[in-house]
């Protein structure tokens, strides 16, 4: 059970992250369903920053280092978004499939690249960060806190606060209401866009980070994130585009994902005979049923996925 709900919270965290990320993307009116690639590339800047830091750093340059790692990798790939959709008005959707197809291939091509550099004989895609992760974990009855999930809440708590508390949040969902009535009183659209887009790479990365120090002390980047960003989409959608609906869609997405982890450890699941494969499947499976019945009452902002034309009234 302490399994079960460990893992809930840290997939829920996870998952919250990069939905919120994509919150803030498509309420500046932008589409991103380049979440998937960008968590790659975001859980390879925080893994890399791991695997180099010399020996005998201390854990909180450790977690500060990786952190902010993981934020700016995940920036600088989803600036590619922000190039193509906000300046050359591309169609986002195809934009942010590309991404996720890139960002995959491109985080393999580096790290196999580095290995084989460090080791000819290392064709791997593999980074390993076995003592390093350690700075992550503090064990509390059995429980493994990672310091990761408080900085979720916090991310969450600040996101709510800066979306429906600030001028900038309130600008920045103006632009994704309604472009045309923002520019008319001085809001620079391009700007917020670029901000809901750069904003949403950090998060995106940082959901990457976490997921890959989940549960193991290495990753290989050939896997990707198992679908991750995508599920973060549907918890969005789920959502309904506001933080703290989002927050709840993460849970019950998180528990979902994590009985895939543990229900070996419940024994009337196990006298199911349900095949483990089922139990892979069952986040996804309940994300389809999710939005079949929901993602007609979703109100998305009225402006994402249009590209803004200055000139058009």
């Amino acid at each position: 059970m302490v399994l079960l709900v460990q893992y809930t919270i840290l997939f829920a965290c996870i998952l919250m992250l990069v939905a919120l990320g994509g919150c803030f993307s498509e309420h500046s009116g932008v589409i991103n369903l380049g979440l998937e690639g960008i968590m790659v590339m975001g859980a390879m800047g925080g893994a890399l920053m791991m695997r180099y830091l010399p020996d005998g750093t201390s854990a909180f340059v450790v977690v500060a280092a990786t952190i902010l790692a993981a934020l700016l990798i995940g920036m600088l790939y989803s600036a590619l978004l922000a190039v193509a959709a906000i300046h050359f008005k591309a169609d986002q959707t195809l934009v942010g499939t590309a991404m996720n197809i890139l960002g995959t291939a491109a985080a393999t091509v580096i790290v196999k690249s580095i290995n084989t550099i460090n080791n000819p004989d290392d064709h791997s895609s593999i980074v390993q960060y076995i003592e390093e992760k350690k700075a992550f974990i503090v064990n509390i009855g059995g429980f493994e806190f990672n310091w990761l999930m408080l900085l979720a809440v916090f991310v969450l708590v600040v996101s709510f606060v800066v979306l429906y508390k600030t001028k900038f949040g309130l600008r920045l969902m103006a632009c994704g209401e309604h472009p045309q009535a923002a520019d008319s009183v001085g809001i620079n659209v391009y700007k917020m866009r670029w901000a809901g887009v750069l904003i949403s790479g950090a998060l995106g990365g940082l959901g990457g980070i976490m997921y890959i120090t989940a549960g193991v002390s290495e990753w290989k980047f050939e896997y990707g994130v198992a679908g991750f960003g995508f599920l973060s989409l549907a918890v969005m959608i789920f959502g309904k585009w506001k933080p703290q609906n989002i927050a709840l869609a993460a849970l019950l997405f998180g528990f979902f994902r994590a009985l895939s982890n543990v229900y070996a450890g419940f024994d009337f699941l196990v006298e199911l005979n349900i095949p483990g494969g089922l139990y892979n499947m069952l986040p996804y499976i309940v994300s389809l049923v999710v939005l079949a019945f929901t993602s007609k009452r979703s109100s998305a902002p009225k402006a994402e996925g249009i590209p803004y034309d200055k000139g058009a009234r």
